[in-house]
């Protein structure tokens, strides 16, 4: 296996060296860009309805989500949490993972497995139900895809919380991980959890560390309220994906962080843990929480990572917990542990509007859809609140108003932020007691890139309304004969692969070493750009 992970990482390297994309979602690689600021781009609706409605009677809401799709087939598979009300006397089927596919990734179906029956509905689409016995439901789904695992029964892997029912400390919730061949028969790891969760613990001191993290609390109509007071520890939700940089698993997720008196279970902060197995998980580590310029209500909730061109991002879900609104927010990160929130307070995926299946609350996964020229993000959507459940009996099996259900949104690829023109930026020919000149040019210069054996350079940009020009500087700015803006070739219209030329030379022309890139912007928006 070890083999193969280094053959496989090579082949990236090499892919990579071949060619890079450079996202401007962040600032690491720009050394300044005056007139301009960033944006982050609105992902695109592929409908005002869910692509995968709660159709079935063990669907009311539809929320943690994961996705593949096939390269080689075009077939997606897409596993999806099922949460409902509507029958409560098995416990065990309230909360389950059920299963999807597609082929175009537009029109799914739900196909009739047999493998767990709903009450007298024999065929359905359910792959994994909870443990039976345990205190609290089974929560959440994660699924990878491994193909570079030699066991072919464990290529699909499925991180999930839920419950071991055994009394006292030896009890309680946490990470659970099961494997499949095919993404649909699932078999449930024997060891139980791999990470345990605090649970009940809000408000209570944390244990000593000679002392039982379990306790019980008798109430006055006999009732036993059961608390697992485990500090720093993930929660109910998780996403894991395969980070081919450290060659391990590692799995983002909820992590409580303590009340203002040092009390459990104030908010959710985002947490870490990793794994080479898939089975024998770190200790989860506290990576990144709300901070002073975001509201008090507000709290992360789960957030999913994934790794794209270099780079780790996250569709982090921010939960205002005063109403129980959730929105989803794109955060980047060079090494998946010091996030960059520039971008805090504008959504990529807002809420829908009012009435719609996905007015309250937006769920994030770690598992966008690629295409060559798209990128595809899926996502449950909650008409109400994600606190506490509220309208899990509102959807009518077979009714079109929708109160959940699993959505698409779209952007054209690479485009997840923009480097736009600042229109209040200071213009030269701005004079006092004059009218004032909206600022119309920018420029984004990169820090020193090494351009030897580099043969074009592309840019993503949508100049439909101004026009951009690539101006070569040398290492230390100077101004090289034949590469200025002056003698570029203005670059108009909206493209995915803008191709820059000047006048007389080509990128080539160039002697091997080290240069700034000058990308000058005209009433245009910039978001990426390629050397290959």
């Amino acid at each position: 296996m070890k083999t193969t992970c280094i053959l496989w990482l090579l082949g990236m390297m090499f892919l990579q060296a071949e060619e890079r994309t450079i996202l401007l979602v962040d600032d690491e690689e720009v050394l300044y860009r005056p007139g301009t600021l960033r944006k982050v781009v609105q992902l695109k609706r592929r409908s005002p309805d869910p692509v995968i409605p709660p159709d079935k009677p063990w669907e009311a809401m539809l929320g943690w989500t994961s996705v593949h799709r096939d390269a080689k087939t075009g077939r997606h598979q897409l596993w999806y949490q099922a949460y409902q009300e509507r029958r409560v006397e098995d416990k065990v089927m309230k909360n389950v993972v059920c299963y999807a596919e597609s082929m175009d990734g537009i029109t799914w179906t739900k196909p009739n497995l047999g493998l767990f029956p709903f009450y007298e509905e024999k065929d359905t689409n359910i792959v994994l139900i909870g443990e039976r016995g345990g205190y609290g439901e089974r929560y959440c789904n994660s699924v990878v895809v491994d193909e570079r695992d030699p066991d072919p029964k464990k290529r699909y892997k499925m991180a999930y919380y839920d419950w071991v029912p055994a009394e006292g400390e030896k009890g309680g919730s946490g990470t659970h991980v099961a494997f499949s061949p095919d993404g649909i028969h699932w078999t449930k790891h024997d060891g139980g959890i791999v990470s345990k969760s605090s649970f009940g613990a809000k408000g209570r001191e944390a244990p000593f560390a000679d002392e039982s993290v379990y306790v019980e609390e008798h109430l006055p109509d006999g009732r036993v309220r059961r608390a697992w007071r485990n500090p720093m520890s993930m929660s109910d939700a998780l996403d894991v994906f395969y980070d081919p940089r450290l060659e391990r698993f590692v799995g983002y997720g909820k992590m409580w962080t303590p009340w203002q008196d040092g009390t459990l279970g104030y908010k959710h902060a985002m947490g870490r843990m990793e794994s080479t197995d898939f089975i024998h998980w770190s200790k989860p580590e506290l990576i990144l929480a709300v901070n002073d310029r975001d509201a008090p209500q507000l709290e992360f909730h789960t957030s999913p990572v994934f790794f794209y061109n270099g780079m780790y991002l996250s569709m982090n879900q921010i939960l205002d917990r005063s109403v129980g609104s959730m929105d989803a927010e794109l955060m980047s990160s060079r090494d998946g542990k010091r996030w960059d929130r520039s971008l805090a307070g504008s959504f990529a995926i807002p809420r829908g509007e009012p009435g719609s299946f996905d007015a309250g609350s937006i769920i994030t996964n770690g598992t966008p859809v690629i295409l060559e020229k798209e990128m595809r993000f899926y996502y449950g959507g909650y008409r109400g609140t994600a606190i506490g459940g509220v309208g899990l009996n509102e959807q009518k099996v077979g009714g079109k108003d929708y109160h959940s259900g699993i959505g698409l949104v779209t952007t054209p690829r690479d485009r997840l932020a923009a480097i736009t023109i600042n229109p209040d930026s200071p213009v030269k020919a701005q004079k006092k007691d004059k009218p004032k000149i909206i600022n119309t040019i920018g420029h984004v210069t990169l820090k020193p890139l090494d351009l030897s054996g580099v043969k074009s350079v592309t840019l993503n940009a949508d100049a439909s309304k101004g026009r951009v020009r690539l101006e070569v500087l040398n290492e230390d700015g100077y101004r090289l004969h034949g590469f200025t803006k002056d003698e570029a070739v203005p670059l108009k219209g909206d493209s995915l692969s803008h191709a820059p030329r000047w006048k007389e030379k080509q990128i080539t022309d160039l002697p091997p070493g080290r240069y700034l890139l000058r990308i000058h912007l005209e009433k245009a928006d910039l978001f990426a750009l390629t050397l290959k």
